[in-house]
Protein backbone atom coordinates (compact mmCIF):
# COMPACT_ATOMS: atom_id res chain seq x y z
CA UNK A 1 0.00 0.00 0.00
CA UNK A 2 1.48 3.44 -0.99
CA UNK A 3 1.81 6.09 1.68
CA UNK A 4 0.63 9.59 1.25
CA UNK A 5 1.57 12.84 3.42
CA UNK A 6 -1.49 14.17 4.76
CA UNK A 7 -1.69 18.13 6.05
CA UNK A 8 -4.13 17.45 9.00
CA UNK A 9 -5.23 20.58 10.58
CA UNK A 10 -7.81 19.58 12.50
CA UNK A 11 -10.39 21.26 10.32
CA UNK A 12 -13.13 20.06 8.26
CA UNK A 13 -11.50 20.01 4.78
CA UNK A 14 -8.54 18.47 5.84
CA UNK A 15 -10.39 15.83 7.56
CA UNK A 16 -12.42 15.19 3.86
CA UNK A 17 -8.83 15.46 1.84
CA UNK A 18 -7.37 13.32 4.23
CA UNK A 19 -10.20 10.33 4.05
CA UNK A 20 -10.69 10.29 0.29
CA UNK A 21 -6.59 9.57 0.34
CA UNK A 22 -7.40 6.66 2.64
CA UNK A 23 -10.29 5.96 0.52
CA UNK A 24 -7.91 6.10 -2.79
CA UNK A 25 -5.92 3.32 -1.36
CA UNK A 26 -3.04 5.47 0.72
CA UNK A 27 -1.67 4.46 4.18
CA UNK A 28 -1.72 8.03 5.67
CA UNK A 29 1.29 9.61 7.04
CA UNK A 30 -0.59 12.81 8.90
CA UNK A 31 1.16 16.39 9.27
CA UNK A 32 0.75 18.74 11.85
CA UNK A 33 1.51 22.31 12.63
CA UNK A 34 2.30 24.40 16.24
CA UNK A 35 2.73 27.56 14.25
CA UNK A 36 1.71 29.97 16.60
CA UNK A 37 -2.42 30.33 15.90
CA UNK A 38 -4.17 31.33 18.43
CA UNK A 39 -6.48 28.75 17.79
CA UNK A 40 -4.09 25.76 18.82
CA UNK A 41 -7.26 23.68 19.97
CA UNK A 42 -7.13 22.62 16.25
CA UNK A 43 -4.27 20.44 17.49
CA UNK A 44 -6.35 18.45 19.65
CA UNK A 45 -9.29 18.15 16.99
CA UNK A 46 -6.07 16.83 14.47
CA UNK A 47 -5.43 13.97 17.01
CA UNK A 48 -8.85 13.22 17.25
CA UNK A 49 -9.16 12.77 13.48
CA UNK A 50 -5.77 11.29 12.97
CA UNK A 51 -7.65 8.31 15.24
CA UNK A 52 -10.33 8.20 13.55
CA UNK A 53 -8.68 7.77 10.24
CA UNK A 54 -5.72 5.24 11.35
CA UNK A 55 -3.59 7.03 11.15
CA UNK A 56 -0.10 5.07 10.88
CA UNK A 57 2.01 8.25 11.94
CA UNK A 58 1.04 11.59 12.88
CA UNK A 59 3.60 14.45 13.56
CA UNK A 60 3.36 17.46 15.79
CA UNK A 61 5.89 19.83 14.48
CA UNK A 62 6.39 23.26 16.29
CA UNK A 63 7.23 25.86 13.56
CA UNK A 64 6.43 29.42 15.29
CA UNK A 65 5.70 31.93 12.35
CA UNK A 66 4.37 34.14 15.55
CA UNK A 67 7.47 35.44 14.99
CA UNK A 68 7.47 36.68 12.13
CA UNK A 69 3.55 38.64 12.32
CA UNK A 70 1.46 39.74 9.70
CA UNK A 71 -1.77 37.73 10.46
CA UNK A 72 -4.33 38.12 12.74
CA UNK A 73 -3.80 34.09 13.64
CA UNK A 74 -0.20 34.78 15.33
CA UNK A 75 -0.74 38.17 15.98
CA UNK A 76 -2.03 38.91 19.19
CA UNK A 77 -2.71 42.24 19.01
CA UNK A 78 -4.64 42.09 15.77
CA UNK A 79 -8.13 41.71 16.07
CA UNK A 80 -9.47 38.38 13.89
CA UNK A 81 -12.33 39.81 11.58
CA UNK A 82 -15.82 39.48 12.12
CA UNK A 83 -18.93 39.54 10.19
CA UNK A 84 -17.05 40.21 6.99
CA UNK A 85 -18.93 40.75 4.12
CA UNK A 86 -18.59 37.85 1.69
CA UNK A 87 -17.83 39.80 -1.09
CA UNK A 88 -15.53 41.75 1.02
CA UNK A 89 -12.46 42.77 -1.41
CA UNK A 90 -8.63 41.94 -0.46
CA UNK A 91 -7.12 39.25 1.61
CA UNK A 92 -8.32 39.33 5.34
CA UNK A 93 -5.96 39.93 8.43
CA UNK A 94 -6.21 36.24 9.19
CA UNK A 95 -4.02 34.94 6.09
CA UNK A 96 -1.20 33.74 7.07
CA UNK A 97 2.30 34.91 5.39
CA UNK A 98 3.42 31.67 2.89
CA UNK A 99 1.76 29.48 5.53
CA UNK A 100 0.88 26.61 2.81
CA UNK A 101 3.90 27.10 1.15
CA UNK A 102 5.91 26.54 3.89
CA UNK A 103 4.03 23.57 5.10
CA UNK A 104 4.14 21.97 1.82
CA UNK A 105 7.65 22.32 1.72
CA UNK A 106 8.02 20.34 5.14
CA UNK A 107 5.71 17.64 3.75
CA UNK A 108 7.82 17.80 0.98
CA UNK A 109 10.94 16.75 2.94
CA UNK A 110 8.95 14.27 5.30
CA UNK A 111 7.81 12.46 1.96
CA UNK A 112 10.79 11.66 0.46
CA UNK A 113 12.42 10.47 3.81
CA UNK A 114 9.48 8.04 3.93
CA UNK A 115 9.47 7.26 -0.38
CA UNK A 116 6.18 8.47 -0.63
CA UNK A 117 5.31 10.15 -3.93
CA UNK A 118 1.77 11.41 -2.90
CA UNK A 119 1.47 14.55 -1.02
CA UNK A 120 -2.60 15.51 0.14
CA UNK A 121 -3.91 19.09 1.42
CA UNK A 122 -7.56 20.50 1.89
CA UNK A 123 -7.27 23.75 -0.02
CA UNK A 124 -10.44 25.21 -1.59
CA UNK A 125 -10.52 27.93 -3.82
CA UNK A 126 -14.76 28.42 -4.08
CA UNK A 127 -15.65 29.25 -0.38
CA UNK A 128 -12.79 30.41 1.15
CA UNK A 129 -11.12 33.91 2.38
CA UNK A 130 -8.95 34.77 -0.52
CA UNK A 131 -6.15 33.10 0.07
CA UNK A 132 -3.62 33.16 -2.53
CA UNK A 133 -1.75 29.44 -1.61
CA UNK A 134 -5.39 27.99 -1.59
CA UNK A 135 -5.59 28.65 -5.91
CA UNK A 136 -5.06 25.64 -8.19
CA UNK A 137 -2.36 27.50 -10.19
CA UNK A 138 -0.75 28.11 -6.37
CA UNK A 139 -0.61 23.82 -6.65
CA UNK A 140 0.51 23.44 -9.71
CA UNK A 141 3.65 26.06 -9.01
CA UNK A 142 4.32 24.01 -6.45
CA UNK A 143 4.50 20.80 -8.17
CA UNK A 144 7.00 22.01 -10.71
CA UNK A 145 8.74 23.34 -7.52
CA UNK A 146 9.10 19.70 -6.29
CA UNK A 147 10.26 17.62 -9.54
CA UNK A 148 13.61 20.25 -9.61
CA UNK A 149 14.04 20.58 -5.65
CA UNK A 150 13.82 17.10 -5.04
CA UNK A 151 16.21 14.01 -5.83
CA UNK A 152 12.96 12.00 -6.38
CA UNK A 153 11.72 14.76 -8.80
CA UNK A 154 15.29 14.69 -10.30
CA UNK A 155 15.53 10.87 -10.74
CA UNK A 156 12.46 10.53 -12.64
CA UNK A 157 10.12 9.78 -9.53
CA UNK A 158 8.00 13.02 -9.51
CA UNK A 159 6.06 14.03 -6.35
CA UNK A 160 1.98 14.91 -7.44
CA UNK A 161 0.37 17.28 -4.67
CA UNK A 162 -3.37 16.40 -4.36
CA UNK A 163 -5.94 19.13 -3.58
CA UNK A 164 -9.06 16.91 -3.93
CA UNK A 165 -11.09 19.67 -2.51
CA UNK A 166 -9.89 22.39 -4.65
CA UNK A 167 -13.08 22.96 -6.78
CA UNK A 168 -15.59 22.03 -4.33
CA UNK A 169 -18.07 24.33 -2.57
CA UNK A 170 -18.24 23.69 1.18
CA UNK A 171 -21.61 22.61 1.03
CA UNK A 172 -20.15 19.46 -1.73
CA UNK A 173 -17.40 18.97 0.56
CA UNK A 174 -19.44 18.35 3.79
CA UNK A 175 -21.73 15.84 2.04
CA UNK A 176 -19.17 14.09 0.71
CA UNK A 177 -17.59 13.39 3.79
CA UNK A 178 -20.95 12.23 5.10
CA UNK A 179 -21.09 9.76 2.39
CA UNK A 180 -17.59 8.19 4.07
CA UNK A 181 -18.99 7.76 7.09
CA UNK A 182 -17.02 10.89 8.55
CA UNK A 183 -17.89 12.37 12.47
CA UNK A 184 -17.33 16.05 11.82
CA UNK A 185 -18.04 17.09 15.56
CA UNK A 186 -14.18 15.55 15.66
CA UNK A 187 -12.93 18.87 13.89
CA UNK A 188 -12.33 22.21 14.94
CA UNK A 189 -12.61 25.23 12.37
CA UNK A 190 -13.41 28.40 14.29
CA UNK A 191 -10.56 31.15 14.00
CA UNK A 192 -11.06 32.98 17.54
CA UNK A 193 -13.28 30.25 19.70
CA UNK A 194 -13.42 30.89 23.63
CA UNK A 195 -11.55 29.11 26.32
CA UNK A 196 -13.49 26.52 26.73
CA UNK A 197 -13.28 25.77 22.74
CA UNK A 198 -16.89 27.57 21.75
CA UNK A 199 -16.76 28.47 18.07
CA UNK A 200 -17.39 32.82 17.58
CA UNK A 201 -19.70 31.89 14.98
CA UNK A 202 -18.59 35.65 13.18
CA UNK A 203 -15.00 34.68 11.83
CA UNK A 204 -14.95 33.55 8.39
CA UNK A 205 -14.43 29.79 8.94
CA UNK A 206 -17.29 30.02 11.13
CA UNK A 207 -19.84 31.71 9.00
CA UNK A 208 -18.32 29.51 6.10
CA UNK A 209 -18.81 26.52 7.63
CA UNK A 210 -22.13 27.25 9.33
CA UNK A 211 -23.45 28.03 5.58
CA UNK A 212 -21.80 24.48 4.22
CA UNK A 213 -23.99 23.11 6.94
CA UNK A 214 -27.28 25.05 5.66
CA UNK A 215 -26.71 24.32 2.31
CA UNK A 216 -26.06 20.62 2.19
CA UNK A 217 -29.03 20.53 4.86
CA UNK A 218 -27.34 19.14 7.59
CA UNK A 219 -26.66 20.07 11.69
CA UNK A 220 -23.32 20.60 12.43
CA UNK A 221 -22.56 17.87 14.71
CA UNK A 222 -19.78 20.31 16.66
CA UNK A 223 -22.59 22.44 17.94
CA UNK A 224 -23.82 19.75 19.72
CA UNK A 225 -20.72 19.27 21.48
CA UNK A 226 -19.34 22.43 23.00
CA UNK A 227 -15.77 22.18 24.58
CA UNK A 228 -14.78 18.75 23.91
Amino acid sequence: MPTAVVLLSGGLDSYTAAALARRDGFALAALSFRYGQRHQMEIDAARRVAHALGVARHLVLDLDLSAIGGSSLTSPELAVPRDRPPDAPGIPSTYVPARNTIFLAVALGWAEVLGAHDIFIGVNALDYSGYPDCRPEFIRAFEALARVATRAGVEGAPLTVHAPLISMGKADIIRCGLALGLDYGLTHSCYDPSETGLPCGHCDSCRLRAAGFAAAGETDPALRSPGR
